[in-house]
């Protein structure tokens, strides 16, 4: 039976909790600026029906796990925005959030904080808002310590490498989200970094800057995932690791919006777009590529591929396609495997 597209999380028989448990005693990223992803690859294997894989895919990734990082001073309910976006306290940051979520309900405490993170979505390559993204999956499909320590953990990375992005002048837009990703013109230069490259994003095309409706918000942010999904097959050799992100940004806000207030999508959905053209202006290709049609595969088949592949960023951007669900998407998560390195 095809499950590739059902959400599981709810039933992986105490083995996804375990895995986080164990990565728990890790921090948020390695070297000082590589991220973990072990969270979201095992969230996503979970809610794909492949719990039963998360710890052989975790004792593969252990040696690129760190110790949870040492602790400056508490983040406060007075002194917090003097710590925001101040890597060195991402533990701080870590047991304040831990400290909230056990005190209120996860949603309000999402609620809050939403909106005072999103502007600073692009630090740490946005791979915050993709742990948050999972974290809140997790929850919605069961609610248990674990799983709250582990939105902890994400909105506490998120809050430590914060990161607005201003002073982008704004191009023309297009009428669709393909368009617009399409109009979007390359950085120049070689910078190197993502922040070095994020830096050197100063155009970008207006794209669905006049909604707010929510629920056109939600359609549009959709879209936004599906032209991403859609766009790696012909232009991922750009950067195989780094365009995923034009697709697992915005889903990861996606898979978000059904848990916070509704006054929150339009916003969410401008911040989604920023993020989306910014990875792809930073390492659009010269020329994209024709991607000869794939093979007829069924989602299962391209999710059991991602996982015996095991790269990190091919395993989440399969659960992205997944999401997407049509041939074209699944023919980008082939093109992921095929770009990227095998994990070892």
């Amino acid at each position: 039976m095809d499950t590739s597209g059902t959400h599981h999380t709810s039933g992986t028989g105490g083995r996804f909790e375990e895995a986080l448990e164990r990565l728990h005693a890790s921090g948020p990223e390695r070297l000082g600026r590589l991220t973990n992803h072990a969270p979201m690859v095992v969230e996503a294997l979970a809610a794909r029906g492949h719990a039963d894989a998360v710890h052989r895919w975790l004792d593969l990734y252990t040696r690129k796990l760190e110790d949870f990082p040492d602790r400056v001073a508490p983040v406060t309910d007075d002194d917090w925005p003097s710590a925001l976006g101040d890597p060195r306290r991402a533990a701080d940051w870590i047991d304040f959030f831990a400290r909230l979520l056990a005190e209120r309900p996860w949603r309000d405490v999402l609620a809050e904080w939403w909106p005072r993170l999103l502007p600073g979505m692009y630090g740490g390559s946005t791979h915050p808002v993709i742990r948050v993204g999972h974290a809140v999956r997790a929850l919605e499909s069961a609610e248990n310590t674990p799983r709250l320590t582990e939105l902890a953990h994400g909105l506490g990375y998120w809050a430590a490498r914060h990161r607005p992005v201003t002073g982008i002048a704004a191009l023309p837009g297009a009428p669709t989200a393909a368009q617009a990703l399409d109009a979007v013109p390359a950085i120049t230069g070689e910078p190197q970094g993502f922040p070095a490259r994020l830096a050197a994003v100063r155009r970008l095309p207006v794209w669905a800057d006049d909604v707010t409706d929510p629920d056109t918000a939600h359609r549009r942010l959709a879209e936004l995932v599906r032209a991403a999904t859609h766009r790696y097959a012909t232009h991922g050799h750009g950067d195989a690791i780094m365009l995923v992100h034009a697709a697992t940004a915005p889903n990861a806000v996606l898979r978000t919006l059904d848990s916070l207030p509704r006054e929150l999508w339009a916003p969410s959905l401008r911040a989604a777009w920023t993020a989306s053209a910014a990875v792809t202006a930073m390492y659009a290709p010269a020329e994209p590529v024709a991607c000869p049609p794939a093979a007829r595969a069924t989602a299962e088949e391209v999710l059991e591929r991602a996982l015996a592949h095991g790269d990190e960023h091919v395993v989440k951007f399969a659960d992205t396609a997944l999401d997407v669900g049509d041939e074209r998407a699944l023919a980008a998560a082939g093109r992921a495997i095929e770009l990227n390195s095998p994990l070892d």
